[in-house]
């Protein structure tokens, strides 16, 4: 049932509320000479079938038909020029929301210029202000229907993401995961150009958009720390694949001395004969032991670049580098240190540059 309203005003805002209808269900009797109160940062717009038509600023206003130019001839056609005539008001705030919530609703699939494709998550916050109240009493409560603010809310977000995953795939053909920092800078000022006129258009500034947080999946979080590792160790993909297949190798067969000397070898992306010089390295005997007799090898004729098999002096200075964080790291006893390390000083000695 239609209720006459002497006094229209929204006394009890909360800090998160956007618009509050008054009154909060069906139409109100508003008789001319009604108080209209509208408080700091509010914006009182009037609404009639559908359409929002006169507004109000701060202060505090008595209606007439002399300050409701549009409703005046409609209340004469509801009500015979008699009042009180059917209304509804709504009251919109205009003050700044700084912690609007916004996330992609579960990972998505988008290119990486270092590591192709990833999957990825996002989530951050948002910033706006009611820029225009009556385009947008009229383009979300008079189109969309809503009217709470819990609604509005969840409308804007779909507005956010229906943007976000396009702006994300644009953004990341260009940039990668590796580099968190600027990609976040970078897809911040994305989202907020390409989303600024949807804001626009149903009266919201869309003031600042900030990404918290682009969280990668499993998969591309495995990625991530591959690339890591091969940037610590030097090493290219194929090498450091190598070295975790022999790795695992080792590990299987319980992790033995033999089985250290071949992860070591491989990974660090020593090719085939140092692995073995390092094996043989590891099965000399130790203090006490007789010394093997060993075949005299022929000097391989002098070359401008090393003989397949043979390696560098900068490859063998690297393989002693990882043993030692092996044996940092207790991978290795030191028995088996102190003997492929020998090894490894031999030969350095007549490795080529």
């Amino acid at each position: 049932m239609p209720r006459i309203i002497d006094v229209v005003e929204w006394p009890d805002q909360g800090p998160n509320e956007i618009v509050r209808r008054v009154p909060e269900q069906g139409q109100g009797d508003i008789r001319l000479g009604s108080q209209v109160i509208v408080r700091g940062a509010q914006v009182a717009v009037f609404y009639r079938d559908g359409k929002a038509l006169d507004s109000f600023k701060e202060g505090r206003h008595t209606l007439s038909t002399a300050n409701l130019p549009l409703l005046s001839g409609l209340i004469g056609l509801a009500t015979n020029s008699k009042t009180p005539f059917p209304a509804e008001v709504y009251f919109v705030t205009t003050k700044d929301f700084l912690d609007m919530k916004w996330g992609t609703p579960g990972e998505i699939t988008v290119p990486d210029s270092v590591l192709g494709m990833v999957q990825l998550r996002a989530f951050g916050t948002y910033s706006m202000a009611i820029s225009d109240p009556i385009r947008f009493v009229n383009q979300v409560v008079g189109v969309q229907g809503m009217f709470t603010t819990a609604q509005i809310n969840d409308y804007l977000r779909g507005i956010m993401l229906s943007e976000i995953a396009s702006v994300i795939g644009g953004v990341m053909k260009t940039r990668s995961l590796l580099d968190l920092a600027a990609l976040q800078a970078d897809l911040g000022a994305a989202i907020q150009a390409r989303a600024a006129d949807d804001f626009d258009a149903i009266g919201i500034q869309l003031k600042k958009v900030y990404v918290v947080q682009v969280q990668p999946g499993e998969e591309t979080a495995k990625a991530i720390a591959q690339r890591s590792a091969m940037g610590a160790l030097g090493v290219n993909y194929m090498q450091y694949q190598a070295g975790q297949a022999m790795r695992e190798a080792a590990q299987n067969e319980g992790g033995g001395v033999a089985g250290a000397g071949v992860g070591l070898g491989a990974g660090i992306g020593l090719g085939q004969a140092l692995g073995q010089a390092m094996a043989a390295g590891m099965t000399q005997p130790g203090p006490g032991q007789a010394q093997p007799q060993q075949p005299q090898q022929p000097q391989p004729p002098q070359q401008t670049a090393p003989p397949a098999g043979q390696q560098t002096k900068a490859q063998i200075r690297a393989a002693m580098t990882n043993l030692d964080v092996r044996l940092a790291n207790g991978e290795i006893s030191e028995a088996t240190y102190n003997r492929l390390h020998e090894n490894l000083s031999k030969a350095l000695e007549t490795a080529p540059e």
